[in-house]
């Protein structure tokens, strides 16, 4: 398998490249170019990996552009315009390019005019061949169109353009060559869309950010693990933002797990991996092992940055690694991952786990989120502390309750916390659960629930010695829980767990019934003493509860534990 995913479009002031499908959209006139300059012009854009659009339609074109030909226009990053002799006589070249400079004009469409044997002045002062085809036009059309397009071709002749006749020998292919090459500069590959709120980030990069900057030629391998939600894709999206440019070749291939779940999905991540590193050059690829022999061959040639976001199995990773010989010396590879037993297992040469938030950065993150500031307006600073410490620090949490309350009254924010103290987030926890689900069998994912039920803070060899006793594997599923991140044990021998992480485990227990009796776990007092005195012969469905007979002391008949 191979993987990964680019061609990104940045938010914010980058927005309309969003909405973009082609890189280039040529302008020309049919009659003179089709089959000449302009053929071998598109052709060359092609080969240089851009997707550029020209209309085939060689029939005689009516009155207006066409609906298809002005999305054509919005949905483009350039146009070259294609300026020959005759292309004034064209009415309809003439609306296309009102529309176009209209585009320029509103947004950050890149416009470079080509002069093809016509002198600029020509058009600027709308003499020689353009004075001929304008006498024509104000035989049919009304003075405000003609007075457009005559505004329009002087706007597009000031315009920094490329005239055949400053090529020295005139040479074609040498200009097309360097028409090419102008717009690779103008369509500089974009960052990818960022939070604009990256509260505690700077930290977390910069012994990535050294790593690539340590001037080594060894094609080395960075991982970057973590619990669901903490960040791992932000960081490696600042990191690639600030140094995609210093690659031939760039590539950030996004959620990789789920797209590979999907039918044809890995085929798929070939190909966009392969069009991300040729430009937009399309590749076709029918099978995995066809894709992995593209990729081998492209990858040799040039020094590239590759990002694997969120890489859930080990053949998934091995077909990366499998392949480092046939990397270009110097190109560096980024891995994201839930599963950190996958880095340890393969030849990562570095390895980092991300942190939480500390208590003054969560609540700058809240803040920004809930109130658009970096701090709670009055009077809701204790309740915002309260969320804060709910989320533990957790990026993800954080910015969804954050936006989940911006602009709610005071007492709805009571209600919220009341709430999130009784059933979390649901949208959080649906990310948290991914990680759970993704257990290889039930009896990990049963250990996974008794833990956090009712071992978070217990010293490690008490729960291997209970456990096992209830037939469970508890060392390596121990594991194989660290391994995803989902349990930490820490330097005193206690198992931990991350808050959320805990409430996502407790979460899917509730969810089995509205009846704690039918539950398989209970781990609040009150719920299993209300179950043990109503039901005086147990429950066969409870696999385990907890008590504090201290704390709510109460006589109970030994039947009751029989179930």
């Amino acid at each position: 398998m191979a993987l990964v995913r680019a061609d990104h479009e940045a938010a914010s002031s980058n927005t309309s490249h969003s909405r973009c499908s082609h890189h280039v959209f040529l302008s020309f006139r049919g009659e003179e170019t089709r089959y000449t300059f302009t053929d071998h012009l598109y052709s060359a854009l092609v080969n240089a990996g851009f997707r550029t659009f020209r209309d085939e339609d060689e029939l005689e074109r009516g009155e207006g552009i066409r609906p298809e030909l002005q999305k054509a226009i919005q949905q483009s990053r350039s146009s070259v315009i294609v300026i020959s002799q005759d292309y004034a006589s064209s009415g309809w070249c003439l609306d296309e390019l009102v529309m176009i400079l209209e585009r320029n004009r509103t947004s950050d469409h890149v416009v470079l005019p080509i002069f093809y044997d016509i002198d600029p002045s020509h058009v600027r002062k709308q003499s020689g061949s353009v004075a001929i085809a304008f006498a024509r036009h104000e035989k049919k059309q009304s003075l405000e169109k003609l007075n457009r397009w005559r505004a329009a071709l002087t706007e597009v002749s000031d315009l920094a353009g490329m005239v055949l006749q400053n090529q020295a020998d005139r040479h074609e292919s040498k200009f097309i060559k360097k028409i090419v090459e102008v717009i690779e500069g103008k369509l500089c590959r974009i960052p990818l869309s960022v939070s604009p709120y990256l509260v505690g980030m700077q930290y977390q990069v910069e012994n990535i950010i050294s790593w690539l900057q340590d001037g080594s030629s060894d094609v080395s391998i960075y991982g970057i693990s973590g619990i669901g939600g903490i960040g791992k894709t932000t960081i490696a999206q600042v990191v690639y933002n600030s140094f995609f440019r210093s690659f031939e070749g760039s590539s950030f291939l996004e959620n990789i797990r789920e797209v590979s779940e999907q039918p044809n999905g890995l085929v798929r991540l070939q190909k966009q991996l392969l069009a991300d590193i040729l430009k937009g050059r399309k590749v076709k690829v029918q099978s995995v092992s066809e894709g992995i022999i593209k990729i081998r061959d492209f990858i040799s040639t040039k020094k590239v940055l590759l990002v694997l976001d969120d890489v859930d199995h080990l053949g998934q990773l091995d077909a990366v690694v499998g392949m480092r010989d046939c990397f270009c010396p110097g190109s560096k590879i980024i891995i994201t991952t839930r599963h950190s037993g996958l880095l340890k297992a393969s030849q990562v040469v570095k390895v980092h786990s991300v942190r939480t938030l500390n208590g003054a950065q969560s609540l700058e993150l809240f803040s920004w989120h809930s109130f658009g500031q970096d701090h709670p307006v009055a009077g809701y600073v204790e309740l915002s502390e309260g969320v804060v410490n709910h989320c533990g620090g957790l990026p993800l949490a954080l910015q969804t309750l954050g936006s989940s309350l911006s602009g709610k009254t005071l007492d709805v924010w009571e209600s919220a916390l009341k709430k999130l103290n009784a059933i979390p987030n649901s949208e959080v926890l649906s990310k948290l659960r991914i990680s759970y689900d993704s257990l290889q069998d039930d009896h990990d994912q049963n250990l996974f629930l008794h833990l956090a039920c009712f071992f978070i803070g217990k010293d490690k060899d008490v729960v291997v010695k209970i456990l096992d006793e209830c037939d469970f594997y508890t060392i390596v599923g121990i594991q194989n829980l660290v391994d995803r991140c989902l349990v930490t044990i820490n330097v005193n021998n206690v198992v931990s767990m991350h808050q959320m992480i805990c409430d996502m485990g407790r979460e899917i227990v509730r969810q089995e019934s509205r009846e704690p009796e039918k539950r398989s776990r209970l781990w609040h007092p009150k719920d299993s003493l209300k179950v043990l005195m109503r039901e005086k012969k147990g429950s066969d469905t409870i696999e385990g509860l907890a008590l504090n007979m201290y704390r709510y002391p109460v006589v109970l008949e030994t039947n009751a534990f029989a179930g």
